[in-house]
């Protein structure tokens, strides 16, 4: 379970920042052009490539070349598997974390 914990902390950090956080609802609509992501801020190239790179390496997005264009895409499959995590998280079950936090607690 660790791992999920690492691997999520992860992604939610790639996603704390209000650009990046702007770009994964840009991709929410299909692929796009780095040009096209580039045009949407006040920002230069290498700063959108750091920004990319963050989501990229999170897990969060897919990226694609063709020619000297790269397109980027959210990686559905991630993203949803995130988010069946995090509905788990903030669920009380019987077998839950917390059970086993309050036990050594009390």
């Amino acid at each position: 379970m660790e791992q999920v914990y690492i691997e999520t902390a992860k992604m939610l950090k790639a996603m704390s920042d209000p650009k990046r956080l702007r770009i994964v609802d840009m991709l929410s609509c299909g692929e796009l052009c780095a040009c096209v992501i580039l045009e949407s801020f006040n920002i230069t190239q290498p700063t959108l490539s750091h920004d990319m790179k963050q989501l990229v390496e999170a897990g969060l997005v897919k990226d694609r070349r063709d020619g000297k264009r790269i397109y980027y895409s959210l990686d559905r499959d991630a993203l949803t598997k995130m988010h069946s995590i995090l509905g788990r998280m903030f669920e009380e079950k019987p077998n839950c974390i917390c059970r086993n936090v309050s036990k050594s607690h009390g």
